[in-house]
């Protein structure tokens, strides 16, 4: 799933953002209200997770924005505030769930499970650009119908491309998203695993789908499809 974390305390939010990446989930992460909002409108995300406590704006006024301009997108609030009164105001005003902090993080993981579970059942997790096509719950890749195995990084980075397709998405995105750490201008490893990507991806076909846009990062061509 592609996930948006909106929550200010910084070592917390590396901390959940990294176990839903190894999870095999996109996470993106906003430590400010205001720019949470604007993501979760503008962005196609599967889950928010939202903590209540916010610079700009709180979490209440983010969650009742989104549900004002209609924006279903589950949120799960994660926050300290646990009195009763928090917890059916963040429920009445849209969440799906409410954990309290401290929490333990597996749970955090199985409420994101059962999400993903209900998600499942609404919508195809499949994901389609021309003849390549990936399965984001199983993580399995095929083009042409001819599977391709590929390793969690790829998996990550081919994913962040195809639910972007026509944007360009530079390095420092890729380390962010798929990595979870801040960028090193002397580090080769996106490019490393974006050469293996495109061996697998491309190879032996008459059209190639991920292109290097010098100077600014990566793309892949084509309209993206799901279901």
């Amino acid at each position: 799933m592609k996930i948006l974390l909106i929550e200010d305390e910084i070592k917390l939010a590396g901390f959940v953002a990294s176990a839903l990446r190894q999870a095999g989930h996109l996470c993106e992460h906003f430590s400010d209200g205001s720019q949470g909002l604007e993501a979760a409108m503008i962005g196609e995300y599967d889950l928010v997770i939202l903590d209540l406590m916010l610079p700009t704006l709180d979490g209440f006024e983010v969650l009742r924005n989104m549900r004002n301009f209609k924006n279903k997108t589950p949120v799960i609030i994660l926050s300290a505030l646990s009195d009763t009164d928090q917890i059916i105001k963040g429920l009445d005003l849209g969440a799906i769930d409410y954990i309290k902090k401290p929490f333990d993080l597996n749970e955090l993981l199985a409420r994101v499970r059962a999400v993903q579970r209900r998600q499942t059942d609404q919508f195809s997790p499949l994901l389609r650009i021309d003849d390549l096509e990936i399965n984001v719950l199983t993580r399995e890749a095929t083009r042409d119908s001819q599977p391709i195995i590929l390793s969690n990084r790829e998996f990550g980075i081919l994913e962040l491309l195809m639910s972007r397709a026509g944007q360009v998405i530079t390095k420092t995105q890729i380390l962010d998203k798929v990595w979870n750490v801040d960028f090193d201008p002397g580090s080769n490893v996106v490019e490393v695993h974006m050469y293996q990507l495109r061996k697998k991806i491309d190879k032996g076909f008459e059209t190639p789908l991920i292109q290097t846009v010098v100077g600014r990062g990566y793309t892949i061509k084509g309209t993206l499809t799901k279901g």
